[in-house]
């Protein structure tokens, strides 16, 4: 096979014979997992809407004229218009709109705490507390899509659409997140850093304050317990800048360029609520189920790779196209 690409036709995913063992989550973390969904869901919605309705508005007297002013976050100001008709009615508009917003907010936020405690009850939850804290931060600050998980992590969403939990351990057991920068959107991603003023790794710390570079690899940051962040890139295409840097700030990751990483960038999505242990709730966006046993397989398959990494690549790769076949068939293509 061509080092530089992988087929991404339709798997042939006929009716195979079971191999694996699969958790049985139970009826009742099936239920709740549907209900913590639900909820969860819809507090997305309504933080999407109070983030619309962030900021302010005031009258304010400049000479002998009221102009109504529209105040950002930051506390940056613009001028809506003199005092009329029309602005007063934008200003009763905007008020009514803020306050439904921040009280539907603040009443599923409660919500999805009560749903988070029937979670940890019920042991729905499977993935580390700090993957679902990485993952809200990014949603939080709104960087979230610009970058995809990769790697062994996303089999945390894949099970979490199935019901079932990976029977094997080996499967899951690794101690970084992979996470893919989409470098299509490079000059936003940068302005938006700007805006904030800070870098990577600062958000990083902010979930862990223990992260720090690796010397030997500047696209990790380890903390104090072994955990890693990976920033990934695609190989170096139209423009992109190489090497890169996600920011000017003094100690910042750089985004490594890694094999077929753009395929996965073009390639299909998914998207799931993942729960942790701690029944704390995150939505994951990663490549689809096909589309991680296709590259699995392919970096099996690389003569460089090593031997004990392709062990787990062909386990991982064998596990989730069972699940697909199993649990998930809508997802073959």
């Amino acid at each position: 096979m061509n080092i530089r690409c992988f087929p991404y036709k339709t798997l042939n995913m006929k009716k195979i014979r079971k191999k694996y063992q699969w958790i049985d989550i139970g009826e009742d973390a099936r239920r709740q997992y549907i209900d913590a969904q639900a909820t969860f869901t819809a507090w997305e919605d309504a933080r999407k809407a109070a983030s619309e309705v962030r900021g302010g508005m005031y009258w304010k007297r400049q000479g002998e004229t009221e102009y109504l002013i529209r105040t950002s976050p930051g506390n940056a100001q613009k001028s809506i218009g003199p005092r009329s008709e029309k602005t007063e009615q934008i200003y009763r508009n905007f008020t009514a709109r803020k306050a439904e917003a921040e009280q539907r907010l603040a009443d599923l936020t409660s919500a999805l705490e009560r749903q988070q405690r029937m979670n940890r009850a019920l042991f729905v939850g499977r993935a580390p507390r700090i993957l679902i804290d990485i993952l809200n931060k990014l949603v939080k600050v709104g960087l979230s899509e610009y970058f995809t998980v990769i790697g062994t992590h996303s089999l945390y969403a894949y099970e979490a659409a199935a019901g079932v939990g990976f029977g094997e351990a080996a499967a899951l057991a690794t101690q970084d997140i992979d996470l893919l920068l989409d470098t299509r959107k490079r000059l936003s991603f940068i302005t938006q850093m700007t805006t904030m003023g800070t870098s990577m790794l600062k958000l990083i710390q902010k979930v862990d304050p223990t992260f720090r570079i690796r010397d030997d690899q500047k696209y990790t940051a380890v903390n104090s317990k072994g955990f890693e962040v990976d920033i990934i890139r695609r190989e170096p295409k139209d423009g992109d800048p190489h090497p890169l840097r996600l920011t000017d700030e003094d100690d910042e990751f750089y985004a490594v360029p890694a094999r077929n990483a753009g395929l996965l960038l073009d390639g299909p999505r998914f998207s799931a609520m993942i729960i942790a242990t701690t029944g704390h709730m995150a939505r994951m966006n990663t490549i689809s189920p096909a589309a991680f046993v296709r590259f699995k397989r392919w970096m099996a398959e690389q003569p460089d790779r090593d031997p004990m990494k392709r062990q787990r690549d062909i386990l991982q790769a064998n596990m989730v196209e069972e699940l697909i076949v199993e649990y998930l068939p809508h997802l073959q293509q």
